[in-house]
């Protein structure tokens, strides 16, 4: 770290032991030693974050790619299967539409005979008919993407 040889290291110690004494000699080296464990410690801990943050940075990178790429690169089976879920889904549309048109029509043709009818029974049908017509408005809002 320091470079140091045994014989520096030995000039070291003999100046350190000439300059505080024997007494403190011990108490200065145990000091020293602590300040370069922990050191140490605070070193491992930032590298680690540093690879952690650069980690994090090449996952970020990664999915920006990702969602710039979007879907250009999956598979010709992948897309063969997205379009025949959308082709499935535009004719379970177009039935719900013709099914709910022919609701509409069989509503139209009760309201129509009920017009016949003597009033007391009109008003019933008209609550009926306008139930069905509300549910048939409420289907055509739903759209299937």
């Amino acid at each position: 770290m320091f470079d140091l040889s045994l014989g520096k290291l030995i000039l070291v110690l003999i100046i350190a032991l000439v300059v505080l004494g024997p007494a403190r000699l011990p108490k200065a080296i145990k000091t020293v030693a602590s300040w370069v464990k922990a050191l140490r410690r605070l070193s491992a801990t930032v590298q680690l974050e540093l690879n952690k943050e650069l980690r994090l940075q090449e996952l970020q990178d990664s999915l920006k790619q990702a969602e710039k790429s979007g879907l250009d690169n999956i598979t010709p089976e992948i897309k063969a299967s997205i379009d025949e879920l959308k082709r499935v889904a535009k004719s379970i549309q177009k039935d719900f539409y013709d099914t709910a048109d022919q609701v509409k029509s069989s509503v139209n043709d009760v309201t129509h005979s009920v017009e016949q009818l003597d009033p007391s029974k009109r008003n019933v049908t008209n609550q009926a008919g306008a139930i069905g017509q509300s549910s048939v408005s409420i289907g055509k809002d739903d759209n299937v993407r």
